[in-house]
């Protein structure tokens, strides 16, 4: 009541700031902290091609602090300079183009302090723990992702709703996943068809022809200019996961989908890369990729990808996190990227991620593809390992090295897409997404951020201590009992002790250590945790 009491004070001292200044402001907005807003003008194009036009706004707050914002044309003659800030109070701006309708537009408007909870801001990395993510605000970032090529296909055809979108966004916030590993645009794959999908085509999005982000099609590409409508549809599902606090981890470029892409560095090229930059910066949950598996192709060298990091960096007012997922780049440019991505297929993942997290102290490490592709109705990419609870185990290896993973359900990671598991044919293998949400609940319960790895303490699990006398211990199943290092502050005769069942997040009983060994209540049947408190 108070908050709310305070909200509407707010907004008539702005009004009557107005009224006094004799200053003009826009009418019928409301930006939040953290909202993104676009901002829109009208004018016909000069040029032949108007993505490429220079057209961008500088916004001033009371403070005298300025985000120069780049400007991009979105059709019909409309253009838009895309606008969110961590900042409150007054703004104003003022365009600048040599397009006369688009140049010295000005305006001033307020920020209001954000009433939504559990709105952070975008996602950054702290300088005191920078191997962890955290948002703006400083709460910390558990960062759970999920893999999905597709995402741009669903609803694509559907103008007015995004029923398909809507569903998987819903059942993957309800299950704790709040980051999508995507491409921009994909296409198709090199591999098979499941033959089963003949029986199911509403699930297969490959080889679409209407979709394209340029004009023509995947097939008879017209690189001249970009196609207006799939950036639209685009924008509609990155403000839906940006309304439920799942970021967008966006991969620019994918070499290995069958797409037709530009030459590298020509103009369509540079056109296609700087549009995505200029009109998704503003999302606060946005984490830039240059290339999925960058090194796939010749067309991606080294150099190439320098020169699209160089092109981000000035381009993104934001300074939003970027990496590259591919990992020979990240470990000979750390200096290049933000987050180093590994991918790592290993049987020993383990102790190979914590030789990367020992290797780079100052980044957070994450294990983009681990090789467990959880297993679907259809086999679209095994990978190594499909059995959901390896899948699960090896993520929990990866996070009690102190790294960052992702997950992969064959249902949506690549073309085939079923985007409402809840209501899938009962015929049909579903996926084990409880599986996360206890996975991020257990890491919020016991904040990963506070954690690092303890290799003292652990003779058969795998250990995570806080050094503030809270020690965990991973046992895979067929553990039948933690073997604890006697000389550790682990093994001690003070404190509590209780399990936890990484399966169905149950947790038992708290006792006290009376002597012998610590078995697994649930040997043979789930993968536990061990907990120690002082």
């Amino acid at each position: 009541m108070k908050k709310a009491l305070f909200y509407l004070l707010f907004l008539l001292a702005i009004k009557l700031f107005a009224a006094n200044n004799n200053t003009s402001y826009l009418k019928n907005i409301n930006i939040e902290q953290w909202e993104v807003y676009d901002f829109v003008f009208v004018a016909k194009p000069t040029m032949k091609n108007p993505f490429i036009v220079d057209f961008n706004a500088i916004f001033t707050n009371e403070k005298g602090e300025q985000l120069t914002l780049p400007g991009f044309y979105n059709g019909d003659n409309m253009w838009v300079v895309r606008f969110s800030s961590s900042k409150t109070g007054q703004w104003k701006y003022e365009t600048k183009s040599k397009i006369k309708k688009l140049n010295n537009k000005k305006g001033t408007f307020f920020v209001a302090p954000i009433t939504n909870k559990n709105k952070h801001g975008g996602i950054v990395v702290k300088p005191e723990n920078p191997q962890h993510f955290y948002y703006e605000d400083g709460t910390p970032y558990m960062q759970m992702a999920y893999e999905c090529d597709w995402l741009f296909a669903l609803d694509y055809k559907n103008k007015k709703d995004a029923p398909n979108t809507k569903a998987l966004l819903d059942d993957l916030e309800k299950n704790k996943f709040n980051q999508i590993v995507t491409t921009v645009y994909s296409f198709g794959a090199k591999w098979k068809r499941d033959p089963k999908l003949k029986d199911y085509p509403e699930y297969d999005y490959s080889d679409d022809l209407s979709i394209y982000p340029f004009l023509g099609t995947n097939k008879n590409p017209d690189f001249s200019l970009l196609n207006i409508d799939y950036f639209k549809q685009m924008d509609r599902s990155i403000a839906m996961m940006n309304d439920r606090n799942i970021s967008l981890h966006l991969m620019i470029y994918v070499w290995n989908k069958l797409v037709t892409w530009p030459d590298a560095n020509t103009e369509a090229d540079n056109m296609f890369f700087d549009y995505i930059i200029k009109r998704y910066q503003a999302y606060p949950n946005v984490v830039w990729d240059v290339a999925k598996e960058a090194y796939e192709r010749k067309r991606c060298s080294p150099k190439y990808i320098l020169e699209r990091i160089k092109r981000i960096r000035k381009l993104d007012v934001y300074k939003r996190l970027l990496t590259v997922h591919e990992y020979d780049f990240c470990i000979k440019n750390p200096e290049s990227v933000d987050i180093i991505s590994a991918q790592n297929w290993s049987a020993t993942i383990y102790h190979d991620m914590l030789k990367v997290r020992e290797a780079f102290p100052n980044k957070p490490i994450f294990n983009i593809e681990h090789g467990g592709y959880a297993e679907s109705p259809f086999e679209v990419f095994p990978g190594d390992y499909i059995s959901p609870e390896i899948c699960l185990r090896r993520n929990y290896l990866i996070n009690f090295s102190g790294t960052y993973s992702t997950y992969y359900w064959q249902g949506t990671s690549w073309y085939v897409m079923i985007p409402d598991a809840n209501n899938m044919p009962n015929n049909l293998l579903k996926p084990k997404y409880e599986y996360y949400k206890h996975f991020v609940s257990f890491f919020e319960k016991y904040p990963f951020q506070d954690f690092s790895p303890d290799t003292k303490s652990n003779n058969s699990g795998y250990t995570l201590t806080n050094n503030k006398g809270v020690f965990l211990m991973y046992l895979p199943k067929y553990n039948y009992q933690a073997s604890i290092n006697w000389q550790s502050p682990f093994f001690a005769k003070t404190g509590t002790y209780q399990w936890y069942n990484t399966l169905t997040g149950a947790y038992s009983k708290v006792f006290q250590f009376k002597g012998g060994h610590f078995k697994n209540p649930w040997y043979n049947k789930a993968d536990a945790i061990l907990i120690r408190k002082h």
